[in-house]
């Protein structure tokens, strides 16, 4: 396992949103987002982070599958290889066979969950290991299966339980350092980052905690001040991105990438 840190990244894979993204899955209600709002919030989001320093290999849009712009559930990637993964909402389950052709050019090792179903939305990765939090879209035998998969990479991880009635794992915290995790306060009380310091999101910003560490700064959604007002001053260099079409879609900003620090096939 590389001792590179895990926020340093040089890679990603993004996909255009489909003009069927009005039409993701959502928990709850809050309006549906346009595909002009989506579109903007997400070229922002390219634009942010090639100037972080990455290259981008941006996929073509899917109409056939709405949520396909959040090309972070469908699978994993790490500098020693890709994991596709089954997806644990009903709709998105084929978008596998839609980006796994990308991550085999991209990758020596790309490996297949084989049972189960897991989401890239409840996979974090720390220095200690990488955490696979149990949801509504990550089962236990997905995250046992992706527990082995991890294994033949060379990475440790460990099973931790997402608090109830939240989607993923990562919809409620997100990796600031190799120390330092940023959580809600319902994440924090579970214990899960005992072995962490811990920033927890201000009251009544809970959608704040998705944020994204990418090199040296830390993308974090602009409609959060109390947050980002945080962050700045613990001496994080934030970069606000707008949010609010993609949260009407239960998305954040780790979501629209797969992000990896990458030596080119074969090295």
């Amino acid at each position: 396992m590389t001792s590179r840190s895990v926020y340093h990244f040089n890679s990603i894979i993004a996909r255009k949103p489909a003009r069927s993204v009005v039409d993701g899955l959502r928990a709850q209600d809050r309006g549906s987002p346009t595909y002009a709002g989506v579109k903007a919030e997400h070229d922002a989001y390219l634009a942010a982070m090639r100037a972080a320093g990455v290259e981008a290999t941006v996929l073509p849009a899917l109409e056939a599958f709405p949520d396909s712009i959040f090309v972070e559930d469908p699978a994993l990637v790490f500098t020693e290889g890709a994991v596709v993964l089954r997806p644990g909402a009903a709709t998105r389950v084929r978008e596998t066979e839609e980006i796994a052709p990308t991550l085999r050019d991209l990758f020596d090792t790309v490996l297949d969950l084989p049972t189960g179903y897991a989401d890239g939305g409840d996979v974090l990765t720390t220095q200690e290991s990488v955490m696979i939090g149990l949801s509504a879209r990550t089962d236990r035998a997905g995250a046992e299966a992706l527990q082995a998969c991890l294994d033949e990479l060379g990475r440790k991880s460990k099973i931790v339980e997402t608090p109830e009635g939240v989607l993923h794992f990562k919809t409620d915290c997100s990796l600031l350092d190799e120390e330092t995790v940023l959580s809600t306060n319902r994440l924090a009380r579970s214990g899960v980052f005992q072995n962490f310091r811990q920033m927890l999101i201000p009251e009544g910003e809970e959608a704040a905690a998705n944020a994204l560490r990418v090199n040296e700064v830390v993308m974090v959604g602009a409609d959060f001040p109390r947050t980002i007002e945080m962050l700045d001053k613990a001496g994080y260099k934030v970069v606000a991105l707008k949010t609010t079409e993609i949260e009407k879609i239960d998305a954040g900003l780790s979501c629209m990438s797969l992000r990896w620090f990458s030596r080119g096939k074969g090295g």
